[in-house]
């Protein structure tokens, strides 16, 4: 029994010793590296900007500002796939790796001249372009992120599997994709033909995130290959560049972590607020007509322009704040316009015709309250004209009728339970009868009262005490 244990434990060994060499073999590219000689060779050759390469490059850059002018993805991807700025950021990362620091000045001088001359070239043609307003494209590559740099590393280090393998072909177009290096220059162009800084700014840094990862990259996989260094090195010169190289590599990777933070937390925001504005901001006669939600200046906003019955200012700000504490957007500053301008709708400019279309429906609304409430008031005041206009007329008529009465006076009362809030009207007549009045003669003036207002409900009361008579003032 205990020697069939013992060979089911060795045959399971085996398998799995068998299992693990095969699964490594998957991942062994010894078999496809070319000689380090032959990837020097072929690196060297895509550093300098001369001929053929330097047509390219000026070709690129037209592509690509003409892609990111129009908005259109394919030309931009085409822009990517024929750009050779790949090149002299990859001999920066040898250069480095090697410890070749003449390979490395020809790297970063050829790398500045085409940074140079990207933006100067993307800026004049902007600056002549009739399509001047930002596009989608152009301002995806003003925002970069710590997802920036994941795919400049692994974007960078694809790139140089591909040059020291022998199969160059399948992965060269996608990572010249993937590292995006020509559209975030030609953007930088844009922000410097427009003047707007952080057009400018941001995929100027997009940009060196994107050259700094692709050197790492590089740097790396010269390393892990175990390349030779050049015979001529300066050992303590080399280790300057290198601590160099990775204090910009951590100060890059913690930007981006940091601008990553405020993307996070400026869409987290975004979406409380959506959420916010259409949970909360919900009322029976008014409706939202245009919303934004923003940060500026480190302080958030959302602005809210309603449309509808008019709302009392002052008790609808203090209820939002604090449903704004409720839902986690405390500190947010809530700005309510109550009506409707022309300029408030054009804010919206994803579709003027649905906005005026959506008012010209609101304004139909409006119109028909307004027109509810003016014929509800129209009649009230046409009751209350004919009401004072019988009490100055009874007034004779109750005097021959019931000399005994002197003073008449009717009024319409809003009368409330303390029991139910409910409120009721009622009209009301008050007699003076100094001399006195009968019952069956106060059943009487009752009676012909009502039959007068045509009001079964009619109140009477007669010689009511402290009673403001014309004869008492």
């Amino acid at each position: 029994m205990a020697e069939t244990t013992n060979n089911f434990k060795t045959d399971l060994e085996v398998k799995l010793k068998g299992f693990w060499k095969e699964l490594i073999s998957y991942f062994n590219v010894a078999g496809d590296l070319e000689s380090q000689q032959d990837v020097e060779q072929s690196i060297r050759a895509g550093v300098d900007f001369k001929g053929s390469t330097l047509l390219v490059l000026i070709f690129a850059i037209i592509i690509a500002s003409l892609g990111l002018n129009t908005d259109s993805t394919p030309v931009v991807i085409g822009a990517m796939l024929i750009s050779p700025l790949m090149g002299p950021i990859i001999g920066m990362g040898l250069g480095i790796g090697i410890s070749d620091f003449e390979l490395l000045r020809r790297s970063f001088k050829n790398i500045s001249m085409a940074v140079l001359g990207s933006l100067i070239a993307s800026a004049i043609y902007f600056l002549i372009s009739p399509q001047y307003e930002g596009s989608s494209q152009l301002l995806a590559r003003t925002s970069p992120s710590i997802y920036d740099v994941f795919v400049a590393l692994f974007g960078g280090a694809a790139g140089f599997v591909a040059i020291a393998c022998r199969s160059k072909a399948q992965v060269m177009p996608g990572v010249a994709i993937a590292t995006s290096l020509m559209p975030p220059l030609c953007t930088a162009g844009y922000g410097l033909a427009t003047m707007q800084m952080n057009f400018f700014l941001g995929a100027l840094y997009l940009f060196f995130t994107n050259m700094v990862f692709i050197l790492f990259a590089t740097w790396i996989g010269v390393k892990v290959l175990k390349y030779k260094a050049v015979v001529y090195q300066n050992p303590k010169r080399s280790k300057r560049v290198q601590i160099f190289i990775t204090i910009v590599v951590f100060c890059t990777v913690g930007v981006s972590c940091f601008l990553t933070y405020r993307m996070i937390t400026k869409n987290i925001f975004l979406a409380k607020a959506l959420t916010f504005v259409e949970q909360q901001m919900v009322f029976p006669n008014t409706q939202v007509l245009n919303h934004k939600e923003y940060i500026s200046g480190g302080k958030k906003y959302i602005d809210v322009t309603l449309i509808g019955t008019a709302l009392p200012k002052d008790s609808l700000q203090l209820a939002m704040m604090n449903k704004l504490d409720s839902v986690g957007l405390g500190g947010t500053i809530l700005r309510i316009k109550q009506g409707f301008s022309v300029g408030t709708i054009n804010n919206n400019a994803n579709s003027p015709e649905k906005n005026f279309s959506e008012f010209y429906s609101l304004a139909q609304q409006e119109l028909l309250q307004k027109q509810s409430t003016i014929d509800s008031l129209k009649e009230s005041i046409k009751f209350h004209e004919w009401f004072d206009r019988q009490s100055i007329e009874v007034a004779p008529e109750v005097k021959a009728l019931f000399p005994a009465v002197k003073d008449l006076a009717l009024s319409r009362m809003v009368v409330t339970s303390l029991e139910n809030v409910s409120p009721d009207t009622v009209s009301m007549v008050f007699v003076r009868a100094s001399a006195g009045f009968l019952d069956p003669d106060r059943k009487k003036l009752l009676e012909f009262l009502r039959i007068r207002f045509k009001d079964d409900k009619l109140g009477l009361t007669v010689n009511p005490h402290g009673f403001p008579w014309p004869a008492s003032l």
